[in-house]
């Protein structure tokens, strides 16, 4: 079992130790939060060991997953990674994308491994369909969430829209060849509704949308490309998949046939896998496990993580132009 700590125990942190704990691939050694009212009361409730300096949690464990305010994330994964352990972090990676490569490099220096919490990517609906996107064209997403103060402090590119930014890049196997964006500040000081339009050099095209200040929740994604339509339901757990080939030439009497203009007969059926049930965030975690123990490359690792934290910040950029 590894010997993992937390750093930060708020709302996402809480969590992340009460899985950590369920996890059979771990042992949770305990936690670090600058609040220590806040740290002494969980310790209380919950049981979990707090450690007041945070050099002593990171020298009795062999990771440690970073769920402070993205603030601090460079700080303690520069402390974790100097010291020689693995280090998961929530995502944004970082502040700056010069943050994130100096983390990259270190990491790769000392020959550790590094992971960015975008859980999406673990998100039974989407891993139930990414091998069936290939070479997407047009992709349009739309993440709506209702007001929460928690998070307000950075724009809603970095707090929601960054999750389907790396979601994007992942299938998008093309660099970015530009970036236009508005975003609107209602209750904020930052903005808290953003559309993006990004472009691909091999011509795809991705049209995003968050909000934080929605009256109902949404988290869905739709991608289009040759003969295949792919949408996935994030917040539902759902997915479908629309494909077209070539008409028979005579079709069953409940096949669902489409001609184009110039009579060129098509073929809909549909394609929808079995979606299993699981938790993302633990998921996450466990896969992170098999990096470190078999040796590979994390799901999202920081290199994943700089480049949707690059992205984002090319769209914050735009707001201004």
């Amino acid at each position: 079992m590894l010997k993992a700590g937390v750093f930060g125990a708020g709302h996402l942190g809480k969590i992340h130790l009460k899985l950590l704990q369920q996890s059979e691939r771990f042992e949770l050694v305990g936690f670090y939060d600058a609040d220590q009212e806040l740290a002494k009361e969980i310790e209380k409730t919950f049981g979990y060991t707090y450690f007041e300096r945070p050099e002593d949690l990171i020298n009795a464990c062999d990771l440690i997953d970073i769920v402070t305010p993205t603030t601090h994330h460079f700080d303690g994964a520069m402390s974790v990674l100097n010291a020689g352990k693995h280090v998961f972090i929530e995502k944004p990676i970082t502040e700056t994308t010069d943050q994130a490569e100096t983390l990259i490099a270190l990491a790769k220096q000392k020959g550790l491994k590094g992971q960015v919490g975008h859980v999406e990517r673990f998100n039974p609906a989407f891993t139930a369909v990414k091998d069936k996107i290939q070479s997407p064209m047009f992709i349009e997403t739309h993440r709506l969430a209702e007001f929460n103060p928690r998070g307000t402090d950075v724009p809603v590119v970095l707090d929601l829209m960054i999750h389907d930014i790396d979601a994007v890049l992942s299938v998008v196997k093309s660099p970015v060849k530009q970036v236009s964006a508005s975003g609107v500040v209602v209750i904020s000081e930052t903005p808290d509704i953003a559309n993006a339009r990004i472009e691909f050099e091999n011509g795809c095209v991705a049209n995003l949308t968050a909000s934080r200040i929605s009256m109902k929740k949404m988290r869905k994604v739709r991608f289009f490309q040759k003969d295949a339509y792919i949408s996935v339901d994030y917040l539902d757990k759902t997915c479908e998949v629309v494909k077209m080939k070539n008409a028979p030439e005579h079709p069953d009497d409940f096949a669902m046939i489409l001609s184009n203009a110039e009579g060129q007969k098509k073929q809909i059926y549909f394609d929808n896998p079995v979606i299993g049930s699981n938790n993302a965030i633990l998921d996450e975690l466990e896969s992170f496990a098999d990096a470190i123990e078999k040796n590979t490359v994390p799901i999202v690792d920081l290199n994943d993580g700089a480049q949707a934290l690059r992205v984002a910040l090319m769209v914050i950029e735009s707001f201004k132009k």
